[in-house]
C-alpha cells in the first residue's frame, strides 16, 4: 500500500477572511505565504478602495504574476551570465 503524503493544516487570515490551508509544506512556510498575499491585497486595495473582493483578488493575482515573471527573467539572466563566465 503506497504511503500517503502527510498534509499539514494551518489556519490563516487573508484580507479579513479565515482559510484553512493544507499542504505538504511546513506550517511556518504556509503562514508566511498567507501573510505575503494578505499584505499584497492590502497594498492593491490602498490604490483601489472601491474594488469588490473578487476584483481585488484578481488584481492582486496579476500583480503577483508580474512579480513572478520579473524574478524568473532576472534568474534566467543571472544563469546566462554565469554560463558565459564558466565558458571562458
Amino acid at each position: 500500500m503506497p504511503q500517503e503524503n502527510k498534509k499539514n493544516r494551518v489556519q490563516v487570515r487573508i484580507y479579513g477572511e479565515d482559510y484553512t490551508m493544507k499542504s505538504e509544506a511546513a506550517p511556518d512556510y504556509m503562514k508566511r505565504v498567507a501573510y505575503y498575499v494578505d499584505e499584497k491585497m492590502k497594498q492593491v486595495s490602498q490604490g483601489n478602495s472601491r474594488l469588490g473582493l473578487n476584483k481585488l483578488a484578481v488584481l492582486t493575482a496579476v500583480n503577483l504574476a508580474d512579480e513572478l515573471f520579473r524574478v524568473r527573467k532576472e534568474l534566467r539572466e543571472l544563469e546566462e551570465q554565469q554560463a558565459r563566465r564558466s565558458a571562458k
